[in-house]
């Protein structure tokens, strides 16, 4: 059943009020009004509203406070709060509230055009809620909607889930922060090969930890895979000291609590298609075929993906476990660790950067550039540098 939304209006403009309880109340929200005096926030907390207007022409200073308040608490920091403002007053009510709203209209408002700012304010608020504040990825309850709707609508696809292997074991010597990194890198990567192999309209989604999940269609599901795979290995190994690198592990204690030589990171991927009405038909059918396919591949050292068996395409080809080796053979080493190893940047320059690519996605030599850490004539020696490793691995 669809959650009815509730809409919070404060104002003593009685025509005002009417006027968008008749408006909300038609289309389908349950209205809550209150006039002027509203003592702290936990008479709305009570009320829970998706949503808050506040006439800012007669509210009190109190309300303009209480706007603060709500962003200042954690449980109220992502209700949207739409003000009214006359036009007259606008500059002067603007810099009255710099806190604590998310968007504003000109008194008196289009109910039709509030609608719209109301609707795409609660959106942006769930997203945020349901999202990763580390990757900015969707969560576990967008990444159940999205499924629920290709479920419901028959539409062919291929769930994903992606598992870094001995995480916990890199996390625990090297610390959350490095940890972070990595996840960053990762989510990162996964959007790189999404937007160059995958459909338009696929689906990226960071359940939490060490575990991300994509939807794409049956066609594309093994070119993501292999790419994804490709790139985790070459990439997340610089997160390791240059000995663990070379001696290939970490000393770290396992799940057991036993000293043990832990691998490096790796990457676990398992797939499920749905390709007929008939399979697949929730979100927990789903989860335990995942579960079944990922039990099995953690038995497989290294980084692999496998789709299951009763819902591949030919119900024969995915009984295979691919790996790198399978499909590349060649070696590449990342920009920014030549120029590392060129002296052309530090460690931390070089950490500095990658967080602004991870989340903007700018090419990171533009950055080191923009940062003044290195020259256009370094990035071209650099880039020389890979070419030169690449095509003496493929020889």
């Amino acid at each position: 059943m669809k959650k009815v939304k509730r809409i919070l209006i404060i104002s003593s403009d009685k025509h005002l009020r009417d006027i968008l309880h008749f408006c909300f109340d038609g289309w389908g929200y349950e209205v809550f009004i209150h006039e002027l005096k509203i003592d702290g926030i936990n008479v709305i907390k009570k009320i829970s509203p998706d949503a808050i207007i506040i006439d800012v022409h007669s509210a009190t200073k109190s309300h303009l406070e209480i706007c603060r308040l709500l962003k200042e608490d954690f449980l109220t920091a992502l209700i949207p709060i739409i003000t009214l403002i006359n036009k007259g007053q606008l500059r002067e009510q603007l810099l009255t509230l710099k806190q604590g709203v998310d968007d504003y209209l000109i008194k008196p408002p289009d109910p039709l055009d509030l609608r719209t700012r109301i609707e795409i304010a609660i959106k942006r608020s769930q997203y945020s809620f349901h999202s990763s504040p580390l990757t900015g990825l969707p969560g576990a309850r967008l990444i159940e909607d999205m499924i629920k709707e290709r479920v419901e609508k028959n539409i062919t696809f291929s769930f994903a889930h992606i598992d870094i292997d001995n995480f916990k074991s890199f996390n625990d010597v090297y610390g959350y922060i490095k940890g972070d990194k990595a996840l960053m890198q990762t989510a990162y990567i996964l959007y790189s090969v999404i937007k160059k192999f995958g459909n338009i309209d696929d689906f990226i989604g960071h359940i939490g930890g060490d575990d991300f999940v994509f939807i794409t269609t049956p066609d594309k599901y093994k070119e993501i895979c292999r790419y994804f795979i490709f790139m985790f290995d070459n990439l997340l190994p610089y997160h390791y000291s240059k000995k663990d690198r070379e001696q290939n592990f970490i000393v770290a204690r396992n799940r057991a609590k036993q000293i043990r030589k832990m691998p490096l990171m790796s990457i676990t991927i398992a797939v499920v298609n749905k390709t007929k009405p008939s399979e697949l038909k929730s979100m927990i059918e789903i989860n335990e075929r995942v579960a079944e396919v990922k039990k099995y591949l953690k038995t497989v050292p290294g980084s692999k993906f496998m789709a299951d068996r009763r819902t591949s395409l030919d119900g024969k080809e995915d009984l295979l476990v691919y790996k790198k080796e399978d499909f590349f053979r060649s070696s590449y080493k990342p920009i920014g660790q030549i120029l590392i190893e060129q002296n052309k940047i530090t460690e931390q320059q070089l950490e500095e950067a990658l967080t602004i690519h991870w989340k903007r996605g700018v090419i990171l030599g533009e950055i080191l550039k923009d940062c003044g850490f290195i020259t256009t004539e370094d990035i071209e020696r650099a880039l020389k540098t890979q070419k030169e490793i690449l095509d003496k691995t493929r020889t």
